[in-house]
């Protein structure tokens, strides 16, 4: 038991930092161009691990056509916008609004898959928003301005929890590698020439540190911290993984502390705790669908 809590609380730590590293990378690659690579890498990893599981799975036409959206919209476009916003917003308030995923997840669930909203996750919800806008503003509640870069991360928010509902669907047939795989094939080949028409201009880092810093986010945050996640949390309570999971902003926080010099502020502070307890708070009846997996594609 000790040792599955410290593993995922390596995922954490792992999927926390993802936030200071891509504020890192986007000041040597451009978005789009950074998408292509990092997709890249990814399927690399994905069709070597592939290689040592014996894969039966048959694909029907419709599952073709859900991983083909599932490759554009919760793959490319989650990736693509978290890079695009990462060039200008704050790390820590981008790990504190794609902390609000859980919500729009059980919405999006509510309405897809007929799930039931309850009292409590409206409560969580208007929580969680209230902790929003004070991180946005930065407890000046007089003015509020909103940097260009946080509505990407709104997308990379929204593309995510898509993504969530859509693996959900097809988790009932195909395998998670199978998904994750096939999905992160379908965003590789769509980001080739996006990669040349959204970078105006187009910039590649010739640093061996940013290429070190590309592939080994890509490969651990993306596969091997997902594959780690998925294998211990069995072992634990669903409830008290969830609430492990909800620690990325304070990891985002910390990490952009010590690699960017970044001060923690008290309306940080202050909005973390907001947006985490309103995630607890509206997430708390659905702990056991949405803590069992974990799928990290669009961070």
């Amino acid at each position: 038991m000790l040792k599955a809590y410290a593993w995922l609380t390596f995922c954490v730590v792992v999927w926390g930092s993802n936030f200071v590293f891509g504020k890192i990378l986007v000041q040597g690659f451009s978005p789009a161009m950074l998408t292509m690579l990092r997709l890249l890498f990814i399927v690399m990893f994905l069709v070597g691990l592939s290689f040592r599981r014996k894969n039966n799975t048959q694909l029907y036409r419709g599952d073709v056509l859900a991983l083909l959206f599932l490759g554009i919209i919760g793959v490319f476009i989650n990736q693509w916008s978290f890079f695009a916003g990462l060039q200008t917003a704050d790390p820590t308030t981008s790990a504190l609004i794609l902390a609000t995923t859980p919500i729009l997840t059980g919405f999006l669930a509510a309405i897809f898959l007929k799930e039931k909203i309850t009292l409590r996750m409206l409560i969580g919800s208007i929580v969680a928003i209230i902790g929003i806008y004070f991180v946005v503003t930065e407890g000046k509640m007089s003015s509020v301005y909103i940097d260009k870069g946080l509505w990407w991360i709104v997308v990379t928010m929204i593309t995510f929890a898509i993504m969530i509902i859509m693996t959900r669907l097809l988790s009932q047939r195909l395998d998670p590698l199978t998904i994750t795989l096939y999905s992160n094939i379908v965003g590789f080949i769509i980001a080739i020439p996006f990669a040349f028409i959204l970078d105006n201009p187009i910039r590649v880092s010739f640093d061996l540190s940013n290429w070190t810093l590309l592939i080994g986010t890509a490969v651990i945050v993306h596969g091997v911290a997902t594959l780690i996640w998925n294998n211990n949390i069995r072992y634990v309570d669903a409830s008290k993984a969830s609430i492990l999971s909800n620690l990325e902003p304070f990891v985002a926080m910390v990490t952009g502390l010590i690699l960017l010099a970044k001060p923690i502020t008290g309306a940080e502070i202050w909005g973390a705790l907001f947006i985490v307890g309103g995630v607890v708070l509206s997430t708390y009846q659905m702990k056991n669908r949405l803590a069992v997996s974990r799928w990290r594609e669009g961070e």
